[in-house]
């Protein structure tokens, strides 16, 4: 039998290459000190207080007098005016011992003093603007009227100005703190020409600066007599009142009641026998018909 030639061959089909197991070798992660128990939150070192924590809201009943109040006040303008915040704070307690103990000190220097502690009030570090508004409250409390010799350099303004938008934030402390403030200066200026400064306010575009102005309003007409109550004017007090009275915040509709009543009280202190008509005639024939029913429904109800 004659051999193939091997050209003709079956072609050997050649072996396939056995599969390799896969095998995983787990990678090696650096672990967290936390993950060997080194260090938890038990263990890590405290992070150092902010600045603003270290700051001491001192009240007024706790300053003290200095004790050489003639040498400090030389360094006092110079620590109002420092760029380290921290400092600035430091120095704003200072001028309240200075405007509670030693007033006649710093009057020379009032004008300057107010004019930081308006710059300190618009500061976005809530500690420094508690302070100054702190230091507000002591100032009209040591120098009231004296405050209203300022007027022509717009410090008193300003002042006014600035509590009315901090007793409008929505920070509670620096809202409390200003509205306190504000109380302060309607309890320590003579009402009549705080008024005429307090007037313009409660046509502010924003309603809360409104309604904080009629609060502070509703405090100095309380204090007035009727001779004050005349010179400023019961029409202009009463059209003040009517205008609130639509407001849309409830605080500044409250504080225009308040003035009514006190106005009301006033007008007819010396009528005995018939108040409510005596008010009912002066309001129909010195406001105008909506206003006159205003001032009688608030009366009345």
């Amino acid at each position: 039998m004659a051999l193939r030639p091997i050209d003709n061959a079956l072609p050997i089909t050649p072996e396939r290459p056995k599969k390799q197991a896969k095998v995983s070798i787990p990678i090696q992660t650096q672990k967290k000190p936390s993950d060997f128990g080194v260090v938890n939150d038990e263990n890590k070192a405290p992070l150092p207080p902010s600045a603003e924590a270290s700051i001491d809201y001192v009240s007024s009943e706790d300053l003290k007098p200095f004790q050489d109040p003639e040498s400090k006040i030389q360094s006092l303008v110079e620590g109002l005016e420092s760029k380290d915040w921290v400092k600035v704070c430091e120095s704003l307690n200072d001028a309240r011992r200075f405007s509670l103990y030693h007033s006649t000190l710093m009057l020379p220097i009032l004008e300057k003093v107010i004019s930081v502690v308006v710059k300190a009030m618009s500061n976005p570090r809530s500690a420094l603007c508690k302070t100054s508004i702190m230091a507000a409250s002591d100032i009209f409390n040591a120098f009231g009227a004296k405050l209203l010799d300022f007027t022509d350099s717009g410090a008193f303004d300003q002042l006014i100005l600035q509590l009315l938008l901090k007793a409008s934030q929505d920070k509670k402390f620096v809202c409390e703190e200003a509205d306190r403030s504000l109380k302060a200066m309607a309890s320590s200026i003579a009402p009549l020409p705080l008024l005429k400064k307090l007037r313009g306010y409660v046509n502010h575009r924003n309603l809360r600066v409104r309604a904080k102005a009629a609060v502070s309003i509703s405090n100095s007409v309380s204090k007035m007599g009727v001779e004050e109550m005349k010179e400023f004017g019961f029409v202009t007090l009463l059209q003040i009142a009517a205008d609130l009275l639509n407001d849309r915040l409830p605080e500044a509709r409250e504080a225009a009641r308040s003035i009514v009543f006190s106005v009301y009280k006033a007008f007819t202190e010396n009528e005995d026998e018939n108040p409510e008509a005596a008010w009912q005639s002066f309001c129909l024939t010195s406001l105008s018909p909506i206003q006159a029913q205003s001032m009688i429904k608030v009366i009345s109800s």
